[in-house]
């Protein structure tokens, strides 16, 4: 079997999950497009711990409706996916062989940031998921390095699914349509990392939140573009990132996914 490619996907917001849209379309494509796993790591914005990642072990996770103010559709809505407590284990011992000390999670479900694009990239739920969360207060080098301990997944059979947003500042979102336009300080922000990870800029990215226009406009917390660099570093040294979908959603969230191979 050849490696699979690391992914990470914008997850927007969890209307995704019932309102169309060209990135809920790409979604839905996107599953049938890839080799199939034998099972999902996902790392997931929506999961934070401290001192170090930490991962799931639940044999059947719940789905996790960690919002508010939706319709009763996107609450009723479930994930029925086995887990993956093997994957998850393994993926921990391949951190603590990097000496990266690692939290276990007994019951940990599946958030938003998981379930909603697993939901549309593999309806049928048959894929055995674990999560991986991100690290509260480490940056972006910090979370390349767990995803260079985690590259050996790929070549077992193991999807590393990074879930997040290329842009993220709710402050700015203020109810507008889907279709909104989109401000320069987004698009300018977009198409910066968009030439850098195309380039292989790997200083600049690194170093994002000076280097990139309008980094903390787009990004007040970082927890959301953390993800990509998991999905960076599990592709291992050398890897080539191409963007497989853009476009906006309600003018401040860029909808980018892109694989790492």
């Amino acid at each position: 079997m050849a490696p699979l490619p690391t992914l990470f996907v914008s997850h927007g917001s969890p209307m995704l999950a019932l309102q169309d849209s060209p990135a809920r379309r790409f979604l839905q494509e996107l599953g049938r497009s890839l080799p199939r796993p034998q099972a999902i790591v996902v790392v997931s914005a929506h999961w934070e711990s401290a001192n170090g990642p930490a991962v799931s072990l639940a044999p059947q996770p719940e789905t996790i409706h960690d919002f508010g103010g939706f319709p009763r559709a996107l609450f009723e809505m479930r994930y029925p996916a086995p887990g993956a407590p093997e994957a998850a284990e393994r993926a921990a011992a391949l951190l603590e062989a990097a000496q990266i000390p690692v939290g276990r999670s007994p019951q940990r479900g599946l958030d938003h940031g998981a379930w909603v694009p697993l939901r549309l990239m593999y309806p049928d739920a048959d894929i055995p998921v674990a999560q991986l969360s991100v690290v509260r207060g480490a940056g972006p080098a910090a979370h390349e390095r767990i995803g260079r301990a985690l590259a050996a997944l790929r070549e077992e059979g193991v999807l590393v699914l990074a879930s997040g947003s290329l842009t993220h500042n709710l402050y700015e979102f203020r109810g507008q349509h889907i279709d909104a336009p989109v401000p320069h300080w987004v698009g300018e922000f977009e198409a910066w990392m968009k030439a850098r990870l195309e380039s292989r800029d790997h200083d600049a990215l690194l170093d994002y939140r000076r280097a990139a226009p309008f980094a903390v406009e787009n990004h007040p917390t970082d927890e959301h573009l953390l993800p990509l660099f998991v999905a960076l570093g599990a592709a291992g040294p050398g890897a080539q990132a191409r963007q497989l979908h853009s476009s906006f959603e309600h003018g401040v969230l860029a909808m980018d996914a892109y694989a790492f191979q």
